[in-house]
């Protein structure tokens, strides 16, 4: 069967002596292992497009008793060059693909998902600057999409100076703790992450968090997914991401 869908490249890895064995987001048949037979081939017609964070329209044939499909066209749905050009956005976006790759399961379909996926991505590559804080707050709208996201408790004030936890089991955010595994954030991280779960609000990374409290939320997002989410292991793009940090 020939399957023709928007994709997102979430990662690429050489595969002999010039093929790449891709993974893609796709809109239809969610997350799929494809082969690009001589794409790493000088004249291939795959070179420029198998990049982690591009977002594209592919063809290739599908066989359910295969686990790794065969792509036999791709052309850019959304050119996104400073994606792979700003060492910032490059980390940034190869760090958020594995997070995706991570959360879902293979053939699973999250069209929510996906659709915010492609707004980030072309918002990010759009963006002079990137800031610090887009991380954590990726996490949470991913986290959000797949069906776990934090819910704020009730007395939930927005306004600096409180406190609260991220309370792992029951997935709420609160001022007091519920349950043994709940994680005392500072103000800083509080005020960010109630203000996160509020839709449309851009002043969120206006906030100023310490690089300790930024890789701390990080962290406690990364222990909050890794309790609902099956089989989640810890990133090897963190350390590219940690570029981003020391800046």
């Amino acid at each position: 069967m020939i399957i023709k869908t928007e994709a997102v490249v979430l990662r690429a890895i050489d595969f002999r002596e010039s093929s790449l064995i891709v993974t893609l987001f796709t809109r239809k048949q969610g997350v799929v292992s494809v082969i690009a037979k001589g794409a790493r081939k000088p004249k291939s017609k795959f070179s420029a497009f198998l990049v982690p964070g591009q977002v594209l329209e592919v063809v290739y044939y599908h066989k359910p008793t295969r686990n790794i499909q065969t792509i036999s066209d791709t052309s850019y749905l959304l050119k996104l060059d400073r994606l792979r050009t700003d060492i910032e956005k490059m980390a940034l976006t190869t760090t958020t693909m594995e997070l995706v790759g991570q959360v879902l399961h293979e053939n699973e379909v999250n069209e929510p998902l996906f659709l915010f996926i492609i707004n980030m991505l072309s918002w990010l590559n759009k963006r002079e600057q990137v800031s610090r804080l887009l991380f954590p707050y990726i996490q949470l709208r991913i986290i959000d999409r797949i069906g776990i996201g934090l819910q704020p408790g009730e007395n939930i004030e927005t306004n600096s100076g409180s406190r609260g936890y991220i309370n792992i089991e029951s997935g709420t955010l609160t001022i007091t703790p519920e349950g043994d595994q709940s994680i005392l954030l500072t103000d800083k991280q509080f005020m960010f992450v109630a203000e996160s779960l509020i839709p449309g609000n851009s002043s969120i990374f206006e906030k100023k968090l310490t690089k300790s409290e930024l890789s701390d939320l990080i962290q406690y997002l990364d222990k909050y997914i890794r309790y609902h989410v099956e089989g989640v292991k810890p990133r090897k793009s963190d350390d590219i991401f940690e570029k981003i940090l020391n800046l």
